[in-house]
């Protein structure tokens, strides 16, 4: 009986053991499954035979090191980031991968972050010499972002040196085609035909330019005196023609209260009575008589 128990014991024993191995290798399927198997199916058919024996060779000793080998495989980004995983040096299918988390390949995975929020760049003072022949110094602000993550690694080396470059010469190509005048009163158009030239030139890059502002127009010196000096003759012809339409207009006045007057003499003694009762209240001291004309002439004639 003890030896029957016995060996009921061992069978127990081992059949737990077989189902534990059986659990964990399951687990281990399941997990190869769910973490590498994605990334083997975005992998570029066109690495070649000795491509696959390296993948291969590298998956192998990814699972012969498990499961240290996990934390190196295991990578993640930020939700303004995205990622572009370059294998045996060739992108992955399905493009940048991200926000969140994503698996590689040791050995033969590496991969780029590329931020996608929106940079801002000051264009630096650039001197232009404008359509009727007057150098200005101008400088602007860019706003632009990364559209697509896989063209701004792939079609190009520095995008963000590149777009600003391709703005000062930009800014330069477009204000050399505009007069002065239209430099100052037009500056939303220039910048709206700056950021439409920038985004077109830039669409190959994965590049996005959102907003362009013209920040400052400096003068020279001397034409900024110039400009003085003309506005302020223009305000002083302004000025006198105004006085001249008031006198002109102060006389027609005059001459419709003279004729006003003439018809009724005894007018002309009240304005006299007012202009007196304006003096007295104002305190004065003095009082003015006023004499008639014809009174003068007479006494002249004598």
């Amino acid at each position: 009986i003890v030896m029957n128990s016995e060996g009921v014991s061992m069978t127990e024993s081992k059949r737990r053991e077989r189902q534990s191995g059986e659990a964990r290798s399951t687990f281990f399927t399941l997990c190869v499954r769910a973490v590498f198997l994605p990334a083997l199916e975005d992998a570029d058919s066109g690495i070649g035979l000795c491509g696959w024996l390296l993948v291969g060779f590298s998956l192998l000793l990814m699972l012969v090191t498990l499961p240290i080998s996990i934390w190196m495989c295991i990578k993640i980004v930020k939700e303004y980031e995205r990622a572009i995983i370059f294998r045996l040096g060739r992108i992955l299918k399905g493009g940048a991968k991200g926000p969140g988390l994503f698996f590689i390949l040791p050995c033969t995975d590496n991969f780029i972050n590329v931020d996608m929020r929106t940079i801002t760049f000051d264009i630096p003072p650039q001197e232009v010499l404008t359509k009727d022949s007057v150098t200005v110094s101008v400088d602007g602000v860019v706003y632009y972002r990364v559209q697509n993550a896989t063209l701004a690694v792939a079609n190009i080396t520095n995008a963000d040196s590149a777009t600003r470059l391709l703005a000062q010469t930009t800014l330069r190509n477009v204000l050399g085609t505009k007069n002065l005048a239209e430099i100052l009163s037009d500056r939303e158009e220039i910048a709206h035909n700056m950021q439409s030239t920038l985004d077109d030139a830039t669409d190959d890059w994965g590049i996005k330019v959102e907003r362009v502002e013209i920040k400052d127009v400096k003068l020279p010196l001397q034409l900024q005196r110039a400009m003085a000096a003309e506005a302020e003759a223009s305000r002083e012809a302004r000025a006198k023609v105004i006085a001249a339409e008031g006198e002109m207009n102060a006389s027609r006045a005059l001459k419709e209260a003279s004729l006003v007057i003439s018809e009724s003499p005894s007018a002309l003694q009240l304005r006299y009575l007012q202009t007196l009762n304006t003096i007295a209240a104002e305190k004065n001291s003095t009082i003015i008589f006023p004499l008639p004309l014809e009174m003068m002439q007479s006494l002249m004639n004598r």
